[in-house]
């Protein structure tokens, strides 16, 4: 085989290679070289128009407790331990100037379990993620070396919650109940809410609060949620991030016609659109409050793929 020859080939797969990531990945709007996807829409003036949600002073975890027997998707689970180093015994602290004790604790843990986000480098399709980058170059043991949850800047902004419970005239929703933009737009209308650019939008399905505590199993099982029509279209809205009081946020079973969790495809890979699951609305909407000012700012572990959050409503 000539050099030439070889050179030829070498051209052909490269070209075939880049012809290939050109169907199947777009870059994003943000530029070629962005990592922050829908982040870039948190903006001075945004912020400014979310605090003038805060009329009552009122301030809401959004996040759930957890512990060891918090179901998950498997395999994840959480194991915390509390210790006291070098105090064996009874032993004080002596070195501390006075007779001292203290607890420290050590947590072995999946970081997607509970009220978590989801990064851009979370799930993707053909081998790429978020804005074409490559399985093979980011995934890395040690962490993801682009898309890392610890580079999300904090997400400030407008918050809406839609109750899709109370759209469908019900208590909660069952697993495999699915809504698209037709039922998003409808429970909008009716609930008063409107969706912009640089939103975040929850949705309330009352899974969590009624199947968790009574029936984890079944809770974790299964799930009602967006399908992905309606993923497509919060996406065409140009929404910062979309959470639900599920765990993952789609149907399960999924809607016919729709891939497994496809929904995190369309948001996370094509548009940069970060997911928030198993936030705790019920409160908040049993409060009057279907829009407020959302802050987020997650633990920064340098190259997590997703991370526990504890998001605030403010109103």
């Amino acid at each position: 085989m000539t050099k030439m020859f070889r050179a030829g080939l070498a051209c052909l797969f490269a070209f075939s290679g880049h012809m290939a990531l050109a169907q199947d990945c777009a870059h994003s709007k943000w530029g070629a070289e962005d990592q922050l996807g829908s982040a870039n829409l948190v903006t001075p003036e945004r912020t400014m128009a979310a605090l003038k949600l805060v009329k009552q002073g009122k301030s809401v975890p959004l996040g759930i407790v957890i512990d060891a027997t918090t179901p998950a998707f498997p395999p994840r689970s959480l194991n915390l331990q509390v210790v006291q180093p070098n105090q064996q015994g009874g032993q004080k602290l002596t070195q501390f100037g006075y007779p001292g004790n203290y607890n420290d604790d050590i947590l072995q843990t999946w970081v997607g379990i509970g009220s978590q986000i989801d990064g851009l480098g979370h799930l993707g399709e053909a081998g790429y993620y978020y804005n074409c980058n490559d399985e093979k170059e980011i995934s890395a043991i040690t962490g993801l070396t682009k898309l890392g949850v610890h580079d999300i800047p904090p997400l400030v902004g407008r918050a809406v919650i839609l109750d899709m419970a109370k759209h469908a005239g019900k208590t909660y929703l069952e697993a495999g109940e699915h809504f698209g933009e037709a039922e998003v737009k409808a429970a909008a209308e009716a609930q008063g809410v409107t969706i912009g650019e640089g939103d975040i939008v929850l949705f309330h399905t009352g899974w969590t609060e009624n199947m968790l505590e009574a029936e984890p199993t079944a809770w974790v099982s299964g799930e009602p949620g967006i399908n992905v029509s309606g993923s497509r279209y919060l996406a065409s809205l140009g929404v910062m991030a979309v959470g639900a009081d599920t765990w993952g946020i789609e149907p399960v079973p999924p809607a016919p016609g729709d891939g497994a969790f496809y929904g995190h495809v369309v948001l996370l890979k094509e548009n940069g659109i970060y997911i928030l699951e198993t936030m705790n609305t019920g409160p908040v909407l049993r409060d009057g409050v279907n829009e407020f000012m959302f802050v987020l700012g997650q633990a920064r572990i340098r190259g997590t793929v997703q991370m526990i959050i504890n998001p605030v409503a403010l109103y």
